[in-house]
């Protein structure tokens, strides 16, 4: 149900016909991140974040991030620290005495590392993560809603192609049955 609120806005002025959208179900103030981006590793594992995706995390950058390895990909995720809480707070509902949750939780929760952009902008990639993924030189920063895909270039563009080969069928299977802010009541 949608609400109209009467609501006093700059300088007392009234503002009459605000309109209050009903919250979907699950939704918090979840980070929608946008881009792709292509970046070079030193040595060391160390990126650049790009300015446009670091302007974009502005608001969370000093929070920190937790990185990890995907559990569908050959790529690693980047999570702001706001939105891997949200995450883990998903995991944390699992009851602890199935053996099957323990074994997810520990799998899911394995080689997780916190971290933080350096004075200079720079991200560091632990040598087991860079290893985990597969990361030569040259990566791909993907933006995947509220966290960051890292990939080798190589193995991003080709997990691209192969997903494109019949995109419209897999959109039509993932999307096709959703319903649209309109028919909210």
């Amino acid at each position: 149900m949608v609400k109209v609120i009467n609501k006093v806005v700059e300088c007392g002025k009234l503002w009459s016909k605000f309109v209050s959208l009903p919250k979907i179900k699950g939704e918090q103030n979840m980070m929608n991140l946008i881009g792709t981006y292509e970046c070079k590793t030193d040595s060391k594992g160390r990126f650049m974040m790009p300015a446009s995706l670091k302007k974009q995390l502005n608001s969370v950058v000093n929070e920190g991030f937790v990185l990890k390895r995907s559990v569908f990909n050959n790529c690693l995720e980047l999570y702001p620290m706001k939105e891997w809480e949200s995450m883990i707070g998903q995991v944390n509902k699992l009851n602890r005495f199935v053996k099957k949750n323990n074994d997810f939780i520990r799998s899911y929760m394995s080689g997780l590392k916190m971290l933080e952009i350096d004075t200079t902008g720079r991200i560091l990639i632990p040598k087991d993560l860079i290893s985990f993924a597969d990361i030569s030189k040259n990566l791909v920063l993907a933006s995947s809603v509220n966290m960051i895909e890292i990939w080798d270039k190589d193995q991003y563009e080709n997990t691209v192609k192969e997903t494109l080969i019949d995109f419209g069928s897999l959109a039509e299977e993932v999307m096709g049955n959703q319903s649209s802010l309109n028919d909210i009541s």
